[in-house]
């Protein structure tokens, strides 16, 4: 009997759960790959379809996937052109679910941007609740950290990030969607399993890209081939 390949889809070249086909056809599944979930877990795929017959979800994902489409621009010429940035798609989507009151969890070292982003909200109609990694103004001393530990120094004084405390604000003040920003690893983890609104991304913290994660990864051959270890890539260039 082979054994069971855990799914892998990062390495798929084939995409059979997406083909070049017609409206009506069935997708191939006689060649997947050894590694593809579809071809060892249907079972549980058909499970997570099923909760698509309820009538929430349904309507949740409907929204979504027309989010999606109009997001492109159709071109005469069959080609799709990309239209709008994340903020304008989180306004949009909001609106299509009806929400009203959203609700802003951040880092205070995106405060600037956490008040920009809220006064937009506002200008476009929606209630924003806001509330900063910080609350509760709680030593981190409290958690374990060691004087040593301490980004400003052993002598100051410096609070906690407080993501559990953050997600139940925002829980007890019911908001329609909670938005997360700039929030650390981990931290985020916390604000996630926590947060029992639907909740959505606006942007993650990258300290040295500018919030931009994915940078490394498309100068990974270049500038930050030391990623990828084993010394097999060529230094980058000297300018």
């Amino acid at each position: 009997m082979t054994a069971k390949s855990s799914p892998n889809c990062a390495r798929c070249v084939k995409g059979d759960c997406h083909p070049p086909i017609k409206a009506g056809e069935t997708p191939p599944m006689d060649r997947l790959p050894a590694f593809c979930p579809m071809r060892h877990q249907p079972e549980v795929i058909e499970k997570a379809v099923a909760e698509y017959n309820n009538p929430e979800v349904k309507e949740f994902a409907r929204q979504a996937s027309k989010q999606e489409f109009e997001g492109y621009e159709q071109l005469p010429d069959g080609l799709r052109k990309p239209k709008n940035p994340r903020i304008l798609e989180l306004i949009q989507f909001a609106r299509k679910c009806g929400y009203k009151k959203l609700g802003l969890a951040f880092c205070v070292g995106l405060h600037n941007e956490a008040r920009t982003l809220t006064e937009i909200l506002e200008n476009n109609g929606f209630e924003v609740v806001s509330v900063c990694c910080k609350v509760g103004a709680v030593a981190k001393e409290s958690i374990g950290i060691k004087p040593e530990e301490k980004i400003f120094g052993a002598e100051n004084w410096e609070s906690m990030c407080n993501p559990i405390a953050q997600a139940e604000i925002l829980n007890s003040e019911r908001v329609d969607l909670a938005v997360m920003l700039g929030l650390c690893v981990g931290h985020d983890t916390l604000f996630i399993r926590y947060c029992h609104r639907p909740l959505t991304v606006i942007a993650v913290k990258d300290r040295v890209t500018g919030h931009n994660p994915l940078a490394p990864l498309y100068t990974s051959s270049t500038y930050y081939a030391y990623l990828m270890g084993k010394g097999k890539k060529k230094p980058p260039p000297p300018f």
